[in-house]
């Protein structure tokens, strides 16, 4: 008997028979299971039946909006979830990740972004360790219980509000986060329309850790959204 190896399963929420067809040639051939759902509900329901590891949700749903899908999803599903938007679409993009949503892309979206974004997506989920005290990024290494960050092996020093954006970035690699989402979570509620605050510290957080500041690696600006930590 041949052991066969399970294939993540992805599940596709849109109400496109056109992009659904297409998702699904692309990610069978690069070996994922799809299931497909041209409604919330009935997104809701599939996602119920089989977790999937990944789900592709559509904002404009004709039942319910994406966001309603995307907060029923998330008082129970704890995997990644990747909005799809039309072009330009910033202020959906942004609620969608306040509200929980893993990352996004935008439609009509080029095949290897899309890969490189799922395939990121799960390996994230699949590597989250709650007991992690000592984040490695490529050149950095960040302790959390010594609130020390290392560039190449020598100690970088930090201001305690740097060290806690860096931190918060770090903890979720991979993940876009609003500008909304960091303001709340490093400066308090009250600051979260003070997007100058978090141009300055991302800016001073980028010359003590990139070889570039101009050109960053490690902290990657999401236009009119917030950024990515890589």
């Amino acid at each position: 008997m041949t052991l066969k190896m399970n294939k993540a399963l992805i599940l596709i929420i849109d109400d496109e028979p056109q992009i659904r067809k297409l998702l699904k040639i692309i990610l069978e051939s690069n070996n994922y299971e799809v299931v497909q759902a041209a409604a919330g509900k009935e997104g809701l329901l599939k996602a119920a039946n089989h977790p999937p590891e990944l789900i592709l949700l559509d904002i404009g749903l004709p039942d319910k909006s994406g966001h309603e899908i995307l907060k029923e999803l998330r008082e129970w599903y704890n995997k990644p979830i990747i909005i799809l938007s039309v072009q330009d679409n910033e202020s959906d993009i942004v609620n969608a990740l306040d509200v929980g949503a893993t990352d996004y892309i935008t439609k009509p979206f080029r095949t290897g972004e899309l890969l490189a974004r799922i395939r990121s997506a799960i390996r994230s989920s699949q590597n989250i360790n709650l007991d992690e005290t000592i984040i490695t990024c490529g050149d950095l290494k960040i302790d959390l219980i010594a609130r020390t960050v290392k560039k190449n092996d020598e100690i970088v020093k930090f201001t305690s509000t740097e060290y806690n954006l860096l931190a918060l970035f770090a903890k979720n690699e991979e993940k876009v986060l609003t500008h909304q989402f960091i303001l709340k979570e490093v400066w308090g509620i009250g600051y979260q329309t003070e997007t100058q605050y978090l141009r300055v510290f991302v800016a001073q957080l980028r010359k003590k850790i990139e070889e570039n500041p101009n050109n960053p690696r490690h902290i990657v600006t999401e236009s009119g959204v917030g950024y990515r930590f890589s």
